[in-house]
C-alpha cells in the first residue's frame, strides 16, 4: 500500500447513505467539510501550532462518488510564506468492487497560524524533495499573485460589464425573476459545528452554503442540480458556539449549461440577533450542473434581475467567470497533449482542407459569449468541457479582399501582433494558397520563448459567397526540428474568416482554440488584468486601414 510523503496528511472514508444527497452520492457539503478537516491538519503539521482556514481557491469537481465507494483526501503544504501558507489538496474516489480510481478534484487553500497573545508566528519554509515539490513551490507564488490581485481585478471587470448594454430585455420569453430563486435558511451553532479552536468549524458553514445554495439552485431546474465548482472566497471573521448563522441564497446569472448561486452568511450573538445587527462573515459563489431523466445536460432558463442589487450580481457573476477561465492555467498547469500531424506529400490535400474545416465549424458553434466591447472589436469565449475557444470581431474600413491578403501573409504579422514580435518566416510554399511558417514568440513569465510551425490555408470565397477564410494549425515538419533554445508549442485551430459588408468594409473574425502552450498570452486578458488581446486588434485595425495603396498592390 502506498504510503504518504513527508508533511501529507491523509484522509480516507468510506461514503455511507448519511453522506449521499438525494442521487445516492456524496454530498459535496460533507466533502467539503472533511477537504477543509484534512488540509488545516496538514498546516498544523508543518506550522506546530493552532491554524485557521483564510481563503479557499476554485474547487473544481471532476468526477462523482457513490455510496460503498471510499474517498481518499491528500493534503501537504507546497509554499510558507511569512504568515501563511498554501495547501494543496487532492482528491481521489476508488471502487472497492472494480479497484478503479478516479480523481474528484484538485484544490487550494490558504491558512493562517491563529495566535498565540499578540504575537505573529513567522512560518519555516517547507522541505523540497521531489521535483514535483519544486514545480508546486514556484507555482504556488503565482497562485499567491492572483490571490491579491482578485478584488482589483473584479472591480476593473465591473467597471467594464457596466458598459454593456443588459441584454436581458422586458419580452424575452422564459426569464425567471432572481426572486423566484431566493432561499434563507437559519443555523444555531452548537458544541458539534465548533472546531479544536472554539469557533464555528469553517468546514461545517461551506456545508451549509452548499445546502442552501443547492435549493436555490433547484428552483431554476425542477431536478437535482449538482454542484460543479466553488468560487475562491475568504473567510470575513470568525463565529462562535451559540450564534445564529443566516444564510442567504440567489441565483446570479446563468450560463447555458451552468448557473452561479451566490450566498451571504451574517452572524448574530444573542444581543445583535435582538438588535437585527449582524456580522458578515462569509460569502461564496457556487456553481452548478444539471442533467435530466436522460442523464442529458439541462439548458438553465435566462435569469431577469430585478433590483439594482440584482444587476450588480449579475454582472459580477460574468467577471467572476472570466476570471475562473483565466485561473485554470495557474491552477491547474496541465501539461499538453501533443495533437498536430507530420507534414508530408501524403496528406498534404487533407490537413489543408481539414485545417479550414475545423475553422468553419469552430466559428459556426453556439454558445459564445460576449465578455469585452469597444467601439470597434467585441470579444467572445466559448467553453465546452476542458476545451476554452477565443473569438474576437473587428470591423474594418477597408475591402474584404484586400484585408485577406494582408492578413493571409504572416510575414507581415509582427507588423500589428506583439505576440508574433521574434520572427515569422515561409519555410515551405506549399501551393498558392498553402504556405507553412516558423514561428518564433516573446518570453511570457520568465520562461523560455516559445516557437511554433503553422500550415496557413487561405480560401477565396466561393461562388456567390462573400466571406475569405485564413486557417491556422500546427504542423509537424521535419526540417524544422524543436531547438533547445524554445519550448516548441501548438496551435490546435485558429485564423481568420473574412466577411465583406460593402464595397469598402469589412468584419474580420479571428478564432483561436486555445491550447496549453499558448494559454499564458490569453490568460490576463480572460482573467480581466490585462487589455492584450483588444491592444492587439486594435493595432491589426490600424495596421490595415493604414496600409498604402501601393503596398496593397503589390500583394496582387
Amino acid at each position: 500500500m502506498e504510503g504518504s510523503a513527508p508533511g501529507e496528511v491523509r484522509m480516507s472514508q468510506a461514503i455511507q447513505p448519511a453522506h449521499s444527497n438525494p442521487r445516492g452520492e456524496l454530498s459535496a457539503g460533507q466533502l467539503l467539510k472533511w477537504i477543509d478537516a484534512t488540509a488545516c491538519l496538514a498546516a498544523e503539521k508543518h506550522a506546530g501550532v493552532s491554524c485557521v482556514t483564510a481563503s479557499v481557491d476554485d474547487i473544481q469537481f471532476e468526477e462523482t462518488a457513490r455510496v460503498g465507494q471510499v474517498i481518499t483526501i491528500k493534503a501537504k503544504v507546497t509554499r510558507a510564506f511569512s504568515t501563511s501558507m498554501e495547501i494543496s489538496i487532492k482528491v481521489t474516489v476508488q471502487d472497492m468492487f472494480t479497484g478503479i480510481e478516479k480523481l474528484v478534484s484538485v484544490a487550494f487553500s490558504t491558512f493562517v497560524t491563529k495566535p498565540v497573545g499578540t504575537e505573529k508566528i513567522h512560518l519555516k519554509p517547507i522541505t523540497l524533495l521531489t521535483e514535483q515539490d519544486h514545480v508546486e513551490h514556484n507555482l504556488a507564488s503565482e497562485r499567491r499573485k492572483v490571490r491579491l490581485q482578485h478584488e482589483d481585478t473584479f472591480k476593473n471587470l465591473m467597471k467594464e460589464n457596466g458598459k454593456f448594454d443588459d441584454p436581458i430585455c422586458d419580452e424575452e420569453e422564459g426569464t425567471v425573476s432572481t426572486r423566484d430563486t431566493s432561499v434563507q435558511s437559519i443555523e444555531l451553532v452548537l458544541p458539534p459545528h465548533a472546531n479544536h479552536h472554539g469557533n464555528t468549524f469553517g468546514g461545517q458553514i461551506m456545508a451549509w452554503m452548499e445546502t442552501v445554495a443547492t435549493i436555490s439552485a433547484s428552483r431554476l431546474c425542477r431536478v437535482h442540480p449538482l454542484l460543479k465548482s466553488v468560487d475562491m472566497f475568504k473567510f470575513r471573521g470568525p463565529s462562535t458556539v451559540g450564534d445564529r448563522l443566516v444564510f442567504n441564497a440567489t441565483v446570479n446569472n446563468t450560463f447555458q449549461t451552468c448557473v452561479e448561486v451566490g450566498v451571504r452568511v451574517e452572524a448574530f450573538d444573542c444581543k445583535e440577533w435582538s438588535e437585527g445587527r449582524g456580522r458578515h462573515i462569509n460569502s461564496a459563489f457556487l456553481i452548478y450542473n444539471a442533467v435530466d431523466d436522460k442523464e442529458e445536460m439541462v439548458t438553465f432558463p435566462r435569469i431577469k434581475p430585478v433590483s439594482e442589487d440584482d444587476f450588480r450580481r449579475y454582472h459580477g457573476a460574468i467577471a467572476r467567470k472570466r476570471i475562473r477561465l483565466s485561473r485554470k492555467y495557474v491552477v491547474s498547469h496541465k501539461e499538453e497533449v501533443p495533437l498536430c500531424e507530420h507534414w508530408n506529400i501524403d496528406n498534404q490535400v487533407s490537413l489543408s482542407k481539414g485545417n479550414v474545416e475545423a475553422l468553419k465549424k469552430m466559428a459556426a458553434k453556439s454558445g459564445w459569449e460576449v465578455t469585452s466591447a469597444m467601439e470597434k472589436t467585441k470579444m467572445y469565449i466559448l467553453e465546452e468541457d476542458d476545451i476554452l475557444s477565443v473569438w474576437v470581431e473587428k470591423h474594418v474600413e477597408r475591402p474584404a479582399h484586400l484585408v485577406y491578403h494582408l492578413l493571409s501573409d504572416f510575414t507581415k504579422r509582427p507588423l500589428w501582433d506583439p505576440h508574433y514580435i521574434g520572427s515569422c518566416r515561409c519555410v515551405d510554399r506549399v501551393s498558392e494558397d498553402d504556405q507553412i511558417y516558423y514561428i518564433t514568440c516573446p518570453v511570457v513569465n520568465d520562461d523560455k520563448p516559445k516557437d511554433l510551425v503553422v500550415l496557413v490555408s487561405r480560401r477565396r470565397p466561393v461562388k456567390d459567397g462573400n466571406t475569405y477564410t485564413v486557417a491556422v494549425k500546427s504542423v509537424i515538419l521535419p526540417s524544422v526540428p524543436p531547438s533547445p533554445q524554445y519550448v516548441r508549442s501548438e496551435i490546435t485551430c485558429a485564423g481568420f474568416l473574412i466577411h465583406a459588408i460593402d464595397n469598402s468594409s469589412c468584419t474580420v473574425s479571428y478564432f483561436n482554440q486555445i491550447s496549453a502552450s499558448i494559454f499564458p498570452y490569453f490568460a490576463g486578458n480572460l482573467g480581466g488584468w490585462s487589455k492584450s488581446i483588444e491592444e492587439t486588434a486594435a493595432s491589426c485595425i490600424q495596421f490595415i486601414e493604414n496600409a498604402t495603396d501601393d503596398g496593397l498592390i503589390s500583394l496582387f
